[in-house]
């Protein structure tokens, strides 16, 4: 089986568009579609036709650009069923466990319910990586918008599960705000500094600094790091990374 070429660009002013080709089939899928105009010109400079979009939710900076195109493209609109009514244009509702596939490269979709309510990823663990919308960000993760704590750390716990060395593509670049709360919460965290100190580098180049993998989020991102236990008495709740994760993303919606 083929790699998959991913080309990566930005969208709106802080969203990252994704273009996931196979190139034995000939098919393209498009990760959420935060602007059609920019999508279809990076597919048509690539000189790969669309046939899929693949939406985690049902944002409009998520789904915008769904009906252009598909109305260009002819494209099968794949999304959460707990978003169905919500998602437009949608062909394919799925949830916890299908398949979507592209071409012989097979996605499993995760139910990651928090930020929004039936807010999904696509994970192809035979590639070694996942899409995972708003879900979980490099050094961050999403607002609570519709979910609750418990359901955003049941999520991002399926996404802690995955092997270490899953790339993760998130949708928008936040990684230098995100890295200014983290040290406030773990200032000795080594690995926070050293990844804090590359953000920097990075964005000062204009450089995204997305994707990102599970070994380095674990290793640095807060909100993944709530059932660490000295992490936990730091926050004053011994023993429980719900409450831990709750007074995390309590504090950075405050920040």
């Amino acid at each position: 089986m083929s790699a998959l070429e991913i080309h990566q660009f930005p969208c709106l002013s802080d969203n990252y568009g994704y273009l996931v080709h196979d190139p034995v089939s000939g098919e393209t899928a498009v990760i959420d579609t935060p602007d059609a105009d920019r999508i279809l010109s990076e597919a048509k400079s690539k000189g790969w036709t669309i046939t899929q979009i693949w939406n985690t939710h049902w944002h409009p900076d998520h789904t915008g650009g769904n009906l252009k195109i598909k109305d260009e493209t002819g494209c099968v609109i794949i999304g959460p069923a707990g978003e169905e009514e919500k998602i437009p244009g949608l062909d394919r509702a799925v949830t916890e466990g299908s398949l979507v596939n592209l071409g012989a490269h097979a996605a499993r979709v995760l139910d990651l319910p928090g930020h929004t309510l039936g807010h999904c990823a696509y994970s192809m663990e035979d590639d070694g990586l996942a899409f995972v919308g708003d879900t979980l960000f490099a050094l961050g993760c999403g607002r609570l918008f519709e979910g609750s704590a418990e359901q955003m750390w049941d999520s991002l716990s399926k996404l802690k599960a995955l092997p270490e060395d899953t790339t993760i593509y998130c949708a928008h670049e936040y990684t230098a705000a995100n890295a200014k709360f983290a040290v406030t919460i773990e200032p000795e965290n080594k690995d926070l500094s050293a990844y804090s100190e590359r953000v920097t580098e990075l964005r000062s180049q204009n450089k995204p600094t997305v994707p990102t993998t599970i070994s380095a989020e674990l290793a640095a991102n807060p909100f993944l790091r709530a059932d660490v236990p000295e992490l936990q008495d730091a926050m004053g709740h011994s023993g429980d990374a719900v409450a831990t994760f709750a007074e995390i993303r309590k504090r950075k919606d405050n920040f």
